[in-house]
């Protein structure tokens, strides 16, 4: 019952979150109007003469802080999700290569086109997220391979095996930057940096269809994640199959974190510190740690959004780079604390 309303209090937050990153931007929506927008929409409200602001409100903001939400919520439940698989506090999808994996592939589309080779060109206007799907599924599943070659998870190659996974995925971007035209590379830095500013409502449609079934799915293994970090044995004592467990949850992870990424670009470090801060809040249980993860998730982000539609006003900063020069300090210290902690 505690947990309820702790999660109660959560999705107040995140309704809060919300309202604000409606109200803020380029134009300043008042709550009232706001509210106002949202009746003409749905036919509650009779349509008055602005209707140029109500255009900028439903065509422009309201997609915008929908799709954030989205974004936030699928990196928060990516990190816990992540950890719980890897039994490791310092994993996240950026870690583990799922994110520039996906920048890779979505890169070779937004590069060659989605009709260059045989594979892309029946997938049409899918061919980002699907090649984004493919390429973070193949560098997640590599890190993963390697760092599990012993049949358990050892930090060290997980790091190592990440480091270089990153490091060959950023490579292969970067090459694809460099022999872009300029209208293609810029698309592709922008974008791997961060942003918000291309959300529409289609991208948006797109990364709840496949984000919301996910979540249901994702919700109902928290035992199981609970059972697995007392380890794949025990875990096959209590009746599980840990290999199917651990590969089945994964590409659901990078399922969501592909098509998220397609949409928005690369933001790191979301996903390793939603969930140290859940388990700050209450508890390292799975049952709680992925919903509240979601949810502090999705408030982070819109959070995140706001600031980089205020720092440099009017125009707006990549939110990639304000999760990074928050998240990369807090993961420091978390890193120096888990040393700390096998050291003792």
């Amino acid at each position: 019952m505690a947990w309820s309303r702790v999660q109660l209090l959560l999705a107040a937050a995140l309704l809060l979150a919300v309202l604000a990153a409606l109200c803020t931007g380029a134009f300043f929506f008042p709550p009232a109007q706001v509210l106002r927008f949202a009746g003409q929409s749905l036919g509650l409200v009779a349509e008055g003469e602005d209707t140029f602001e109500r255009n900028v409100f439903l065509m422009l903001r309201l997609p915008r802080v929908l799709l954030c939400g989205l974004t936030g919520a699928t990196l928060g439940l990516s990190g816990a999700l992540m950890q719980g698989l890897f039994r490791n506090p310092i994993v996240e999808p950026g870690l583990a290569g799922t994110s520039s994996g996906a920048a890779l592939g979505a890169s070779i589309v937004l590069v060659f086109g989605g009709e260059a080779t045989a594979i892309t060109a029946p997938l049409g206007a899918a061919a980002v997220p699907a090649m984004a799907f493919a390429g973070g599924l193949a560098a997640t599943m590599l890190v993963y391979r390697i760092a599990s070659v012993f049949g358990k998870t050892d930090v060290l190659a997980l790091l190592l095996a990440g480091i270089a996974v990153n490091a060959a995925c950023n490579a292969g971007t970067g090459f694809l930057s460099y022999i872009a035209r300029d209208p293609q590379a810029r698309s592709i830095t922008f974008w791997n940096l961060g942003t918000f500013t291309t959300a529409n409502w289609p991208g948006t449609a797109l990364v709840a269809a496949i984000f919301l079934p996910c979540l249901l799915i994702v919700l109902r293994q928290g035992k199981a994640l609970n059972a697995l970090m007392l380890g794949e044995d025990d875990a096959a004592y209590l009746g599980l199959d840990p290999d199917r467990l651990v590969f089945r949850l994964l590409v659901l992870n990078t399922l969501i974190v592909s098509v998220a990424t397609a949409m928005v670009g690369v933001i790191a470090f979301v996903g390793l510190i939603v969930p140290h801060m859940v388990r700050l809040l209450r508890s390292s249980d799975h049952r709680f740690l992925l919903p509240a993860s979601a949810l502090i998730g999705a408030t982070l982000m819109e959070l995140v959004d706001v600031l980089a539609r205020l720092v440099i006003r009017p125009a707006e900063l990549p939110v990639g780079i304000i999760t990074a020069l928050i998240g990369a300090p807090l993961f420091l210290y978390i890193l120096l604390l888990h040393r700390r902690r096998l050291a003792g």
